[in-house]
């Protein structure tokens, strides 16, 4: 497995090999001891799947507070996304910055977030699909999100915001402004 960073601390790249012949190929998406071996020791107990059928569909930015804060594991199984993360550990160095990294069925990459960060993404295509991890179970009465489209953060997202298909939850977030963080930077 490569394993690369971004430009957030803590926000990894993962992308597993894949061993492929005429039939297609085969991928080793997770494999505990091969991550522990590269640092990564988290305990993962929940698998998600997310479909949106068109493109330019914004799912986030969501959060889930203490004490059932989650990191992720993203990846993409059909489709194509902009998959972001944005820093919201007061005191960081990096509190506010975003990152971006396309995921695809093709690429076969996966985003790693850490517990203290938002995560949201795009739809490049249609009939996209997401599958992640999390280290927490969802918890709703945890459950939180920030605008997607908040001007203080600058995300790029590839499409105009107004066109951004949205649930309601979405569409009704705070600013990022207006929102106390739950965490906190240990450096």
């Amino acid at each position: 497995m490569l394993i690369e960073e971004t430009g957030l601390p803590g926000v990894l790249i993962l992308t597993p090999r894949r061993f492929g012949d005429a039939r297609g190929w085969f991928s080793e998406v997770w494999n505990r001891q091969a991550l522990a071996d590269g640092g990564i020791t988290l305990d993962f107990v929940q698998d998600n799947h997310s479909y949106s059928r068109d493109a330019g569909t914004v799912r986030g930015l969501h959060f889930q507070s203490p004490p059932h804060a989650q990191a992720k594991l993203v990846r993409c199984g059909r489709g194509r996304v902009l998959d972001v993360a944005v820093d919201i550990r007061n005191g960081s160095p990096d509190f506010g910055t975003w990152t971006g990294v396309e995921l695809s069925a093709e690429n076969g990459r996966q985003l790693l977030i850490p517990a203290g960060f938002l995560h949201g993404f795009v739809t490049r295509e249609p009939d996209s699909e997401i599958l992640y991890k999390c280290s927490d179970f969802y918890a709703p009465d945890c459950d939180r999100a920030v605008r997607f489209d908040d001007p203080d953060l600058g995300i790029d997202w590839g499409i105009d915001p107004v066109e951004a298909i949205l649930s309601d939850k979405d569409r009704a977030a705070p600013l990022f402004r207006n929102f106390a963080t739950p965490f906190v930077y240990e450096a």
